[in-house]
């Protein structure tokens, strides 16, 4: 069809052709004063809910594309599930707790932080969050998306901090928490611990060391060697910084090992006689990155002869024990792995299994502890550096260089991080088996993509022990107290009832607001050792731990949802952030998963598929494209895309959806407008009296709805967007309607020809719309408001439901109808030539002699004239072998001449006609126009 043509036909007011722009915030006021989403939520069956539980965004900041595509994408869902019948509330949420608010506000408040309590600088944290959600709620209404926004949930609310406590206590009172000294990632610019979650990985250019340990004389025995040989454990590290710490020299019990005794070598800390232990695999790209030209084999014994040997430490006068490790490998190095139990996970694994101490010389900002020799209050980047220089002039440095490779950063700095040993709170993978039950529910929730499962999986089969302590301000408090003698942990029920009692009237902030007498009754005592006198814990919780109990302070508490949740809906990430704090939370307190079905989406990329980044220019902000063109159009960007991976955007992008909103809205314009007047409650014709064209457009239309219903139960929405777009180009545009243009106009307003074609258009238009809405809401909601009215049509598009794909008994119409499209497409194809060599103007202009065999051409009549359908003014057939200078189809079976039309030129459907005159009181027209006007 053409878009621009202009029939003379009577127009709908339906305002197809206004700006999105002003549109769309006219329709949101609309859907708020006639309170749209309730009354939808009012037309379904509370006893049959669908519940998309929303992950928070962070209040911090306007919303970014990425915050665009997943609220669209939840509420394109939330829709979809409303439309098939599902009563669906949609509460968004908000994380307020955490260390970017507290740095901005630290940055706010300056050196007056100093003089200000912890409760009062929680407040000014309070006041940020609250400007930011109101600034984020806006922008995610203006999307298009439907939810109680006005009534969220957020983190900071003192019920939901009263709730995030007592599911800690619930870890308390089944044994699930404890505190313990262990090596945890450690931000020294943000000062605090991290969990695995707030830890993300990016290139890093590290110094490399390879180290002697001199091997102590009385270990010189077990190999054979005499107490003079100058013998060294040879160890490799990327963290020089860390040497200080060393207390041990790890071996892999099953790889093979050699001594080599130095006959040549370059290396100023080598000399000819010394013996050196690397691992036998290593050793002959080993002595040419030690520069050693020649050796000799001494001894070959596997990595157990190791254990329980003794080093000497490369620079201080203490002992590094031999020990054994299954994480020691052949990748890099030299097969041995510098141990530094308060350093590295498996180093402290060590450490316990050989009774070690979990030595950790370094403070919380990076620098080393007073004590500490020779390094002592430096900096660790800086004295990383002076460890190198001192070993090179001391003889045990072997070689040193730089290496880039992919190194822990903190996620909201973005500075590299540590591992550190800390006192910090723990919940216990092992504890009451949580590894293992969250393994099981893990296989019971629905992922997709599918590989989501093998994701998680393999995130909580390795990671460690739940780090939830935090050395920050602005969160909820780990409630708790210590004894003052024994540190054993108080918290028994009665202070908990207390505690959380005051945290539902006060928020967190009474914790710091109220001395121990307020929580703690008297007589009591310290479980441990009957003491009397204790202290508040002072470290928050970890914010994964604030939003992982949403389940609880959401789902249970809010009389409109239910637990557990339908779908949790959020970014890749999350695998290891929401999603993986949720499980572990619900699963350690409950034994089952808060959801039932997982969804995942991709990142939002550039044209080009790079990252988004303000240094490079290319971040697109969601308020640009909703100002230009409309939120509808990010909308149709969302269900246009495959969101299960990385997700493209770019002007390019953007102008070609704005093209197909553009065909989309233009093919409604015209079903539309000729609807005008259509009364469905009287001018229905049944399906079996339709003209057989009809009846194909909506068979074929039932056909593309089954696909679409098809991809939204698997959330293919690009799937949809094809089909869609497809169905309005193909055969609506090119096809249906630009034959009905014709039938419309020529025949009597209330004709059985007319009123077939209004009854197919009415379904197909009613149908297409409801099955957009979901996804072109703004759009759908405006069709619906102009089509026709009736005794079923609902107040608002939101009410109604899908219509089932139905499955007409028409075959034989359905075959013959795709025989005579396989010939109109060569017709066309002939037209247009015949066109484009100025044979004819317009294709009324043609009559067309088709060729084909007998078995197809008794396909190609229609109710309305063969003529109608090629829109031509005559078709006639002719054998096919017999015809030439023709267009002949790709495989010979079809041939098409196109001739320009002898007759004459009916005045008002242009179709050249041998009728025309035949009614004298109107000589001008042909015979169907004149009786139309009769």
């Amino acid at each position: 069809m053409d878009y621009k043509d202009t029939l003379n036909l009577p127009q709908t007011d339906f305002p197809m052709k206004a700006s999105l722009t002003v549109k769309e915030p006219e329709r949101l006021k609309k859907w708020a004063d006639e309170k749209a989403y309730e009354k939808m939520l009012a037309s379904r069956d509370r006893n049959n809910p669908y519940i998309l539980h929303d992950g928070p965004p962070y209040a911090n900041g306007e919303i970014h594309i990425g915050h665009a595509l997943n609220k669209i994408l939840k509420d394109i869902i939330v829709k979809m599930k409303s439309f098939e019948g599902y009563y669906t509330p949609y509460v968004p949420g908000w994380d307020c707790h955490g260390l970017p608010i507290e740095l901005q506000v630290d940055k706010k408040l300056g050196s007056k932080k100093h003089e200000m309590s912890k409760s009062e600088i929680r407040k000014e944290c309070r006041k940020y969050a609250d400007r930011f959600i109101d600034l984020q709620r806006q922008g995610f209404i203006r999307l298009g998306g439907f939810g109680d926004w006005y009534n969220p949930y957020i983190t900071m609310d003192y019920k939901y901090e009263a709730k995030t406590l007592q599911e800690l206590y619930r870890f308390f009172d089944n044994g699930g928490v404890f505190k313990g000294l262990k090596p945890v990632y450690w931000c020294t610019s943000c000062v605090t611990a991290l969990a695995e979650a707030e830890v993300e990985y990016d290139n890093h250019t590290s110094t490399s060391v390879f180290v002697k340990f001199p091997m102590q004389n009385q270990s010189k025995g077990k190999f054979g060697l005499a107490d003079g040989d100058k013998v060294s454990a040879v160890i490799w590290t990327t963290t020089p910084w860390t040497l200080p710490a060393n207390l041990g020299i790890c071996a892999n019990a099953d790889i093979e090992y050699s001594i080599i005794k130095v006959t040549d070598t370059c290396n100023k800390n080598l000399s000819a006689g010394e013996y050196l232990i690397v691992a036998t695999d290593l050793v002959n790209s080993l002595n040419e990155t030690f520069h050693i030209h020649g050796f000799e084999t001494y001894k070959v014994f596997k990595g157990a002869e190791l254990e329980y040997v003794e080093f000497k430490h490369a620079f201080y006068d203490r002992l590094s024990l031999g020990t054994l490790g299954d994480h020691v490998t052949l990748d890099a190095g030299t097969g041995l792995v510098h141990t530094a139990p308060g350093h590295g996970q498996e180093d402290y694994e060590v450490g316990l299994r050989y009774g070690l101490e979990i030595l950790n010389p370094v403070d919380d900002r990076g620098c080393y502890k007073r004590n500490v020799e020779i390094f002592a209050e430096q900096s660790i980047y800086k004295a990383g550096k002076l460890i190198v220089e001192m070993m090179d002039e001391q003889g045990s440095l072997l070689q040193s260089g730089e290496i880039n490779h992919s190194y822990p950063h903190c996620w909201r700095c973005k500075h590299p991080v540590i591992f550190r040993a800390t006192p910090q709170w723990f919940i216990g993978m092992e504890n009451n088996d949580l590894r293992k039950k969250t393994l099981s529910e893990i296989k019971k929730v629905r992922w997709t993509p599918a590989w989501g499962e093998n994701r998680i999986t393999a995130m909580i089969e390795n990671r460690p022990d739940w780090c939830i302590s935090r050395q920050r301000t602005w969160g909820v408090p780990i409630a708790v107290f210590l004894c003052e003698d024994c540190d054993s942990v108080v918290i028994n029920k009665q202070i908990q009832e207390r505690v959380l009692d005051a945290f539902r009237e006060e928020g967190a902030d009474a914790w710091f607001d109220h001395d121990n007498s307020a929580f703690i009754p008297e007589g009591t005592k310290c479980p441990g050792c009957g003491g009397t006198h204790f202290k508040k814990e002072t470290d928050i919780l970890d914010v994964w731990f604030d939003s992982g109990t949403s389940h609880s302070a959401v789902l249970e508490e809010r009389g409109e949802l239910s637990w557990p949740a339908d779908m949790y809906l959020e970014g890749s990430d999350q695998h290891r952030g929401w999603f993986h704090s949720s499980i572990l939370e619900s699963v350690g307190t409950r034994g089952i998963a808060p959801y039932k079905e997982v969804l995942t989406h991709g990142f939002v990329v550039d044209g080009k598929g790079r990252k988004m980044s303000k240094s490079v220019g290319n971040v697109v902000s969601p308020s640009e494209i909703i100002n230009k063109y409309g939120a509808e159009v990010l909308r149709l960007w969302v269900s246009a895309e495959d969101y299960s991976e990385d997700i493209r955007i770019s002007d390019d992008i953007i102008n070609r959806l704005v093209e197909s909103y553009r065909k989309i809205r233009n093919t409604a314009r015209y079903l539309l407008g000729n609807l005008y007047d259509f009364n469905p409650d009287t001018d229905m014709v049944e399906f079996k009296e339709m003209l057989d064209l009809d009846r194909f457009a909506l068979a074929r239309w039932q056909s593309v709805k089954k696909r679409i219903f098809e991809a939204y139960d698997r959330y293919q929405l690009h799937v949809f967007y094809h089909s869609f777009l497809n169905f309005c180009i193909n055969d609506l545009s090119s096809f249906y309607l630009d034959i009905l243009k014709d039938r419309l106009y020529a025949y009597k307003p209330a004709s059985r020809e007319r009123r077939s074609a209004q009854t197919a258009m009415y379904i197909i238009l009613k149908e297409m719309s409801v099955v957009m809405a979901p996804v072109l809401s703004f759009t759908a909601d405006e069709i619906y408001e102009y089509m026709p009215a009736s005794s079923s049509k609902k107040e608002n598009i939101f009410m109604e439901l899908f219509a089932p794909a139905e499955d007409y008994d028409d075959a034989e119409n359905i075959a013959k109808w795709t025989k005579i499209l396989e010939v109109r497409k060569e017709a066309t194809k002939a037209l247009e030539v015949a066109r484009a060599a100025k044979i004819i103007g317009h294709p009324l202009d043609a009559d067309i002699v088709i060729g084909v065999d007998d078995d197809t051409k008794k396909f190609l009549v229609a109710d309305e004239g063969i003529e109608r359908i090629f829109i031509v003014s005559e078709v006639s057939f002719a054998d096919p072998a017999a015809m030439t200078d023709c267009h002949v189809s790709e495989d010979g079976k079809v041939k098409v001449k196109v001739i320009p039309s002898e007759n004459g030129k009916c005045e008002r459907c242009w179709t050249k006609s041998s009728t025309i005159g035949h009614d004298a009181s109107h000589p001008t027209l042909c015979k169907r126009c004149a009786e139309a006007l009769a």
